[in-house]
């Protein structure tokens, strides 16, 4: 598995958006993003630092997108 890149929250939604999601709503800090097709559901945490590694590999997971797509 390739090694994933550090990311902030703006660069992880950035990047979902480009794949199709769609910001549903925020709340707090937290942005949740969907599927055009609605099928999958993301939470991104949007704070000052990078996301932590374990934190972006279930975004990717719960994306369906692999560490490639980064």
């Amino acid at each position: 598995m390739p090694r994933l890149p550090s990311r902030t929250g703006r660069q992880i939604i950035r990047i979902l958006r480009e794949h199709g999601f769609v910001l549903d709503h925020v709340t707090g800090s937290h942005h949740i993003l969907v599927s055009l097709d609605g099928k999958r559901r993301v939470t991104v945490p949007v704070h000052r630092r990078d996301v932590p590694k374990g934190t972006l590999r279930e975004i990717l997971r719960q994306a369906g997108l692999t560490p490639t797509d980064l």
